[in-house]
């Protein structure tokens, strides 16, 4: 039979208060006579229709305990749950369970999540980025807007993101429809060149003559025949007045590329190593990826991946390249923040 409601349990009182008998509640709410005696009873005793306090399972963990696990965990993130059980006996003379370790840390406010991923950041790369953030805080979002910030990246036809899901019974999760198939190395992939600014937006420069083996990378040469000399310097012939950025990848660095770009009069802002958080085209490759992610169906050819890079690249609002320049001061001060640590960026 269900259980009564508490609106029934009040109304069975004031029945039996009236003068009703409990065999007349107990048809009327069509439940045993067994469990109207016993709500009466109760009322009698605690003056409560509701039920008594239930003591639960006892704990395993005492409260000394409970705070030495949310404390192991606060000093050593990474760890998990099971390791943390295995060290704390609880009062049953026994390890407590993973399950139990979890509940403690839930409770704390502690939650089980991806981490974040970064570069290795050594002291000397933290001194860098600090230095170089306190250099630049005090620019206002007019000089941010004369910087060019540039980058490459690789776009592969092959993309998991290792957060697609699937919804499968129980013993399925090796059938073909229910398997994310890709390939190790992602496939077939293109390199790509591209600069934001505020209202200015070049690229996307696709790189020509890429494979695989060695000397197929980018190179210094490439990286001045195709980027350089067609784009970038004539950008800064029309724009004197702004300063150009890109990182310190071995093509940006050697002397030829340097000594171009300073016959050409085109200033080079200096960049900490290991810093992309730093560099707001990081997030314009996010969006790029995004519009990417959409085309249906999937590219299934380096000509087809092409066409839908340049295709994404149009459906990008040019509004975007605005708001990412001017999160270069809060950037600066996150990295201030972080005594030039890791970054929300």
């Amino acid at each position: 039979m269900p259980r009564l409601t508490s609106a029934e349990r009040e109304r069975a009182i004031g029945r039996l208060e009236a003068g009703d008998t409990p065999e007349a509640v107990a048809a009327t709410f069509q439940c045993h006579i067994s469990t109207i005696y016993r709500l009466l009873q109760r009322f009698v005793i605690t003056g409560s229709t509701a039920d008594a306090e239930q003591s639960g399972r006892p704990r395993v963990t005492t409260p000394r305990q409970d705070r030495h696990i949310f404390r192991s965990h606060v000093a050593h993130p990474f760890r998990t749950a099971a390791e943390t059980a295995r060290t704390v006996i609880g009062t049953h003379q026994a390890p407590i369970s993973r399950q139990t370790a979890s509940r403690r840390l839930r409770f704390r406010g502690l939650k089980n999540c991806r981490p974040a991923r970064g570069p290795v950041l050594s002291v000397r790369h933290r001194q860098a980025r600090l230095h170089w953030a306190q250099g630049l805080l005090n620019w206002n979002n007019v000089r941010w807007q004369n910087v060019l910030f540039s980058d490459e990246s690789r776009f592969c036809i092959d993309h998991a993101d290792g957060r697609v899901r699937v919804w499968r019974r129980s013993g399925y999760r090796y059938a073909d429809n229910c398997v994310e198939e890709n390939n190790a190395w992602g496939g077939l992939s293109l390199m790509l060149w591209g600069a934001i600014g505020h209202n200015q937006v070049l690229g996307p420069v696709i790189f020509q003559g890429l494979g695989p083996g060695p000397g197929n990378g980018v190179t210094a040469q490439r990286y001045m025949d195709q980027v350089l000399h067609p784009h970038v310097l004539p950008f800064f012939q029309a724009h004197g007045n702004w300063v150009f950025q890109h990182d310190n990848a071995r093509p940006h660095t050697v002397r030829a590329t340097q000594d171009l770009l300073h016959r050409s009069g085109i200033q080079v802002m200096p960049w900490p190593a290991l810093s992309p958080d730093m560099n707001p085209i990081e997030q314009f490759w996010d969006l790029l990826q995004t519009q990417l992610n959409r085309v249906v169906p999937r590219p299934t050819t380096v000509a087809d991946l092409d066409r839908a890079v340049r295709q994404a690249w149009t459906n990008i609002p040019r509004q975007a390249s605005n708001t990412l320049v001017r999160s270069m001061h809060r950037r600066c001060q996150a990295v201030i923040d972080a005594n030039g640590g890791h970054t929300r960026y």
